[in-house]
């Protein structure tokens, strides 16, 4: 038991909250009674965070707190996947994008190329048959047919020139505007000039030029309109005048409507 001094000592100090009651010593040491004596009255709540800040209760009894997990939200599998899916439909649709724009450019310039093919043909044909003289039979056409197709020819006299790509040859030309297919095997048939020198009299070829123009044509139709009959002919064999007309319409494998060149003959009497 305590003394009366001590016992008045310890009446004196309050723990700092209503429902606590005094503490009963009893015989303990007063090495364990010294830190409960020097707690400072002034501070109660500050005890009991600390007891609760230390401490939580549990099924098994007091334990010491757990570090707080961090709550912070981060991106799950299904976000990930999506966000995958979306960019490789994007990486898609831009390669579909580009892939066309390059095809129709592509298609774009082939068809531009041919087309300045068939230009250059009519600055050809139009250059060579207005300079043609009248009356020296320096034009003839034959009509011709093979397997139902036309397969016409045009034939003049010409003298060297950059138009057939004898610029440095002499003499005078023979010159054929006809088709030609490409090898012995091949259907496929080229538009082209077959020149040769005009007074070559030799049986065989070897004195023969193929100059090829366009290729893969289909099929090649001349007509010649005849002033007199006042209508278009298929053939043409008069050596003392010249038609006022050609008409030279090629059929194209790569387009469905054929290229129609026609040549006004400007030296022809009317």
């Amino acid at each position: 038991m305590f003394t009366g001094s001590e016992g008045r000592r310890l009446r004196s100090i309050s723990l700092g909250s209503a429902g606590c009651q005094p503490v009963v010593c009893g015989s303990l040491p007063q090495t364990m009674i010294s830190p409960v004596l020097n707690v400072s009255p002034r501070f109660p709540f500050a005890l009991r965070a600390k007891q609760h800040s230390a401490q939580r209760p549990n099924a098994a009894g007091w334990q010491p707190a757990l570090p707080r997990i961090s709550t912070a939200r981060a991106f799950t599998l299904l976000e990930i996947m999506l966000a995958v899916i979306i960019l490789g439909m994007m990486s898609l649709a831009i390669y579909r994008f580009v892939q066309a724009n390059i095809t129709a450019m592509r298609i774009s310039s082939e068809a531009d190329a041919m087309e300045a093919r068939y230009d250059g043909l009519r600055e050809l044909l139009t250059q060579q048959l207005q300079s043609l003289p009248p009356g020296t039979g320096a034009l003839a056409g034959e009509p011709l047919k093979i397997d139902g197709h036309d397969r016409d020819e045009l034939t003049w006299f010409c003298p060297a020139g950059p138009g057939l790509l004898t610029r440095y040859a002499t003499g005078d030309f023979q010159v054929s505007l006809r088709l030609r297919a490409r090898d012995a095997k091949s259907r496929q048939l080229d538009l082209g000039l077959l020149r040769k020198p005009k007074d070559d009299t030799a049986v065989s070829n070897e004195h023969e030029t193929w100059v090829r123009l366009i290729d893969n044509v289909g099929t090649l139709q001349i007509r010649f309109f005849d002033s007199r009959l006042n209508t278009w002919v298929q053939r043409w064999t008069d050596t003392v005048t010249l038609p006022r007309l050609v008409r030279v319409v090629i059929g194209r494998k790569d387009a469905t409507a054929p290229t129609e060149i026609t040549v006004p003959l400007a030296r022809m009497p009317l």
